[in-house]
């Protein structure tokens, strides 16, 4: 009687899933971990590769790539274009941009931690596309001052909600150990599509009107959300037995421990560096080629934005398989080198088919920068549920660094010449390059399956430094502070 209702218990015990559904509330935590406000340990898990994930759901995520970046390229140079061509002043169209710029910059950690409430990215992705689509309906319909403003304010924040949202649901649907070649497929058909929608875009305003190009980026919208529809995050294969040395997963951490956090510290003041000094310099060189070669500066330009977006349409993917083979900090170390030298070759160069072939170095850059962002801070928010604030924090600072680098370059032009200009944007080039070399840490994660006293640097990923642990163990206590609390 007694074994017998022993059964019965064993019986009604639900057993143990080997696959549990991402949360996008906390990418890399189970729904099914929670129970009231107490966090229950989590199983050993290491991401299976890319291919278990549902063909279907890779495909929609590339044609949403694409489609986005085509919608994104409408409210680019064609908007200024537009405006033009309705008597605008250029003063009133600097004022639009500039408070544009000014929302997109404050919007960075708001949108990020906005994404991290919401218990569905694909959701909050849609309803940004929305706005967008109606954004650009407005200024088409009605091209006067409060309704371009408010449409391009709007906008501006809705974009700050897609770029955490789509890294996160790269993460739901591929898991940590394949985002760095996912990012890189991302990376990849967004410059597909910002080469084609230039194309197909300015066939649009020559055909018809520069108006129909607003109409042409809302219509895109529908597609856009056809291929998010086909998004699906998959489960992560796990081990049916777990380790013995587990840790608790920390699911909340407030802003002020996260932004305690020495290595998301680094790396967000090497980003603002490397755009300190990269992005004034294509404009810059651009007015130089003006000067030189009217006629032609225009097709130059155009060049020295394409070949970048070829390069990291070939690189993009190579760069996110390498950087699980050889690690993140390599890769840095490479980009900002591409930028020293791109910085000093532009000092010198004035033929612009030389131009164009260093602009090579750019997509180098470009395509790295484009992949490490994103996985970088996924390394090193992992567990903590704030993968996006995160990613908000580090956006913030390529909004500063961007801002800055426009005024500082332009003032050392006009008082100091071309060659101050360029060789102070190697040397902040350099200073960046010496952050990644002497104070980031490698954030790959390092799984030592067989070793079962490694179980809890296998949970975590990272296999730590006592500094590393240290800044782990601040977001640590910060969670375990707010659960508290509670």
């Amino acid at each position: 009687m007694h074994r017998a209702s022993g059964r019965n218990r064993r019986r009604s015990s639900p057993a143990a899933p080997e696959t549990q559904v991402l949360s996008t509330l906390s990418p890399g935590v189970a729904i099914d971990l929670f129970e009231g406000a107490r966090v229950l340990p989590q199983a050993a898990a290491r991401p299976v590769a890319a291919e278990a994930s549902p063909a279907q759901s890779q495909r929609g995520l590339d044609w949403f790539s694409f489609f986005l970046a085509d919608i994104q390229a409408g409210f680019g140079p064609f908007v200024a274009v537009y405006l033009t061509a309705h008597a605008w002043t250029q003063v009133d169209i600097g004022l639009v941009l500039t408070v544009s710029g000014l929302v997109a910059l404050a919007g960075q950690m708001p949108a990020g931690a906005l994404v991290d409430m919401m218990r569905s990215a694909r959701v909050i992705t849609g309803i940004a596309l929305a706005v967008i689509g109606a954004a650009a309906v407005a200024m088409a319909l009605w091209p006067i001052f409060p309704v371009v403003l408010g449409a391009r304010a709007l906008h501006a924040a809705a974009s700050c909600i897609l770029g955490p949202a789509i890294a996160v649901i790269s993460l739901g649907l591929v898991g940590h150990a394949a985002l760095g070649e996912r990012i890189g497929r991302n990376a990849r058909f967004a410059s597909i599509g910002a080469g084609v929608s230039a194309v197909a875009m300015g066939a649009c305003g020559y055909l018809l009107s520069d108006r129909a190009i607003l109409f042409f980026t809302a219509i895109l919208v529908v597609p856009a959300l056809l291929a998010l529809a086909r998004v699906r995050s998959r489960t992560l294969a796990r081990t049916k037995q777990p380790l013995h040395h587990e840790q608790d997963v920390v699911t909340d951490v407030r802003f002020r421990h996260l932004i305690a956090n020495r290595q998301l510290l680094i790396f967000a003041g090497c980003i603002a560096l490397f755009q300190l000094a990269n992005a004034a310099m294509l404009p810059l060189m651009g007015s130089i080629l003006t000067m030189h070669t009217s006629d032609w500066a225009t097709v130059v330009i155009a060049a020295c934005v394409v070949v970048p977006q070829l390069v990291v349409v070939g690189m993009a993917p190579w760069v996110g398989r390498q950087s699980e083979l050889l690690g993140r900090r390599p890769l840095l170390l490479l980009c900002f080198a591409a930028l020293v030298l791109r910085a000093l070759l532009f000092a010198f160069v004035a033929n612009p088919y030389v131009v164009v072939a260093v602009q090579v170095l750019d997509g180098v850059s470009a395509a790295i920068l484009g992949v490490m962002f994103p996985l970088v801070v996924a390394d090193i928010t992992r567990g903590t549920g704030r993968f996006s604030l995160a990613l908000g924090i580090v956006g913030s600072a390529v909004g500063i660094g961007a801002s800055f680098s426009s005024i500082m370059a332009g003032y050392l032009f006009d008082h100091f010449g071309r060659g101050t200009a360029f060789f102070s944007m190697a040397g902040i080039a350099v200073l960046g390059l010496a952050m990644v070399w002497l104070l980031m840490r490698e954030t790959r994660p390092q799984i030592e399956a067989s070793d079962e006293d490694q179980g809890a640097a296998t949970v975590v990923g990272l296999t730590r430094s006592p500094s590393e642990r240290l800044d782990t163990d601040v977001l640590s206590l910060g969670a375990a502070a707010s659960i508290r609390s509670r």
